[in-house]
């Protein structure tokens, strides 16, 4: 008989949720409640760059900061991801995001001049590097799925096997409380659609294991400013938003934090470059929306794999 318990409460400004199969597990629901809430507070104070107080905030304003393992454990993921994609996803292209206004600041409209500054400071200048650049790092990528794997995995230490972990990002396994697989709503890519599961494309049926699903858009965050729609997803190869007809990206890895960073990858290269990038992965699968011919002419693709509830 199973005995699902509902966590929530609120972090990395907005809410989290987790619902979790407590059979055979001997921690009180109050202590798990404890324990997820510590756990996120560790990484706001960790990695967050909107907490002025957190280790990275004060490494971005150049401190001089003793990096504690989880930044450690973030930094060198950041490094791999960005080697992998051919600098496509750069966690260290922080001004770049910080003088678009999609950062930790309010800038936007930059000149190609401060874009140019900006690349000196972020991508191949800073892994490659053998001078003392310091760059200015930002998480946003992957820090949301990183959290959903730190949670689950205190979760899986306690003996949990069914879960349903929401921290903007999605981690899954198991069944649900009917017995069931996972669902979760894909988002109608659609200019104004704030509310997630309020207007939704499709939706997503897990296979029953470990399951990160992340879905990455232009339809949130972005601003119009004489009359051109600049969105927050910037190609930190050339300094600038992107410009293409994919509108979301929906990936599905074996952790949340892996669908976090390729779903913003996809989201940077565009249609036929994501759907070769997902066809050639066993590990992962994708469904993406795009325009076929200009607003109001959306498609959809999804991988084989891509569970599509009926």
């Amino acid at each position: 008989m199973n005995r699902y318990v509902q966590f929530g409460g609120y972090a990395q400004g907005g809410t989290w949720g987790v619902k979790a199969n407590l059979e055979g597990v001997k921690t009180r629901p109050a202590e798990i409640q404890k324990q997820i809430e510590a756990i996120l507070y560790e990484i706001d104070t960790t990695l967050s760059g909107y907490n002025k107080a957190s280790q990275l905030s004060r490494f971005n304003r150049g401190e001089d900061v003793e990096l504690s393992p989880m930044f450690e454990e973030v930094l060198q993921a950041a490094t791999a991801f960005w080697k992998e994609t051919n600098g496509a996803l750069d966690c260290a292209a922080g001004e770049l995001f910080d003088i678009w206004g999609f950062g930790f600041k309010t800038d936007s409209l930059p000149s190609d001049a401060m874009i140019g500054a900006a690349l000196a400071k972020s991508g191949k200048a800073v892994w490659c590097s053998t001078n003392a650049i310091r760059p200015v790092l930002n998480f946003n990528a992957i820090a949301q799925g990183y959290s959903c794997d730190k949670v689950a995995a205190y979760l899986y230490s306690i003996g949990v096997k069914d879960m349903l972990v929401d921290i903007g990002e999605i981690f899954c396994d198991g069944l649900n409380p009917s017995g069931k697989p996972w669902r979760v709503g894909v988002d109608r890519p659609k200019d104004g659609n704030n509310s997630p599961g309020a207007d939704l494309d499709g939706i997503w049926e897990s296979g029953g294991g470990p399951q990160g699903i992340v879905t990455s858009g232009n339809y949130r965050k972005f601003y119009i400013k004489d009359g051109a729609k600049y969105s927050h997803t910037i190609d930190p190869r050339t300094g600038y938003p992107v410009k293409h007809n994919l509108l979301s990206a929906t990936i599905v890895a074996p952790t949340a934090m892996a669908a976090d960073a390729y779903a913003t990858y996809c989201m940077v290269v565009g249609v036929e470059a994501a759907k070769a990038f997902i066809e050639s992965r066993d590990d992962l699968e994708g469904y993406l929306i795009y325009d076929e011919a200009g607003p109001g002419s959306e498609c959809q693709w999804a991988s084989p794999g891509f569970r599509l509830a009926q």
